[in-house]
């Protein structure tokens, strides 16, 4: 019987991340996550409840020291790397006025979702050339289109796509390097419990969407679980819209 795979997973105590968690633990996965926010990490390693096959450490992608030390205490504790997903960021799109934007904001939305995919992939190569594993890196569709007032975050997820294909271009064969592009997915109930809120959905939220429903943080999991599986192996340097359709149907105002 064949080793359980080893994945390394930012921005994993919360939200998207800790239902890309949850997933791959099912699926007999080892998996070593990091977020910055203690509280939450200390939350989620309780609730996976796997000390066998889980990692849980406080780290920040912006700081390479600490990307660098947590991939090696990943590797030191299970032994190999098979499969990278980062998936911290600054979430919040919103950031006012272009005119007014401050320049650290601009800095803080780059570092964290575009540096801190940089720094994942520099550190954890040389592993994923060993085990021809793979990476995931989130970016979003506000990639692809945006609403007023959001060129921070927009920048910074079309960075990742970009990134994701100079990086399968440069680290192949060994490695394959994809992108997923969520949309709308609810994760009010994945929070930690201080910001932890019920999931309320009106008709016109579904209705926006072509499969008839606001997407889920296990729709995210189940497209990243395939993307690091062999399944994919003839998939790098794509991104994949995860959006229930919704960018894909015109809107006319009324």
């Amino acid at each position: 019987m064949s080793e359980p795979r080893v994945i390394y997973l930012t921005g994993g105590a919360q939200g998207i991340g800790l239902g890309i968690a949850e997933h791959l633990l099912g699926r007999g996965y080892r998996v070593a996550l990091t977020d910055i926010d203690a509280e939450a990490v200390a939350e989620c390693r309780e609730r996976l409840a796997h000390p066998d096959r889980l990692l849980a450490m406080v780290s920040d992608v912006r700081d390479e020291r600490q990307v660098a030390e947590s991939l090696d205490r990943t590797v030191a504790l299970f032994g190999r790397l098979d499969g990278v997903i980062h998936n911290a960021g600054l979430a919040d799109p919103f950031q006012g006025p272009v005119e007014t934007l401050p320049l650290d904001t601009w800095q803080a939305y780059l570092d964290t979702n575009l540096t801190g995919a940089m720094l994942c992939a520099k550190h954890a190569a040389p592993h994923l050339r060993t085990s021809h594993g793979a990476m995931v890196l989130m970016a979003s569709t506000r990639a692809l289109q945006s609403e007023p007032d959001t060129e921070a975050y927009a920048a910074s997820k079309g960075g990742v796509v970009a990134l994701t294909h100079a990086l399968a271009v440069s680290l192949g064969p060994e490695i394959r390097v994809n992108a997923i592009s969520p949309g709308w997915i609810e994760v009010g109930d994945r929070q930690k419990a201080a910001r932890r809120t019920p999931v309320e959905h009106r008709d016109i939220d579904r209705d926006q969407h072509p499969v008839g429903r606001v997407g889920r943080p296990e729709d995210i999991a189940a497209m990243a679980a395939f993307l690091l599986s062999d399944e994919a192996g003839f998939i790098t340097g794509q991104n994949l819209v995860v959006d229930g359709g919704m960018t894909r149907r015109m809107f006319y105002a009324e």
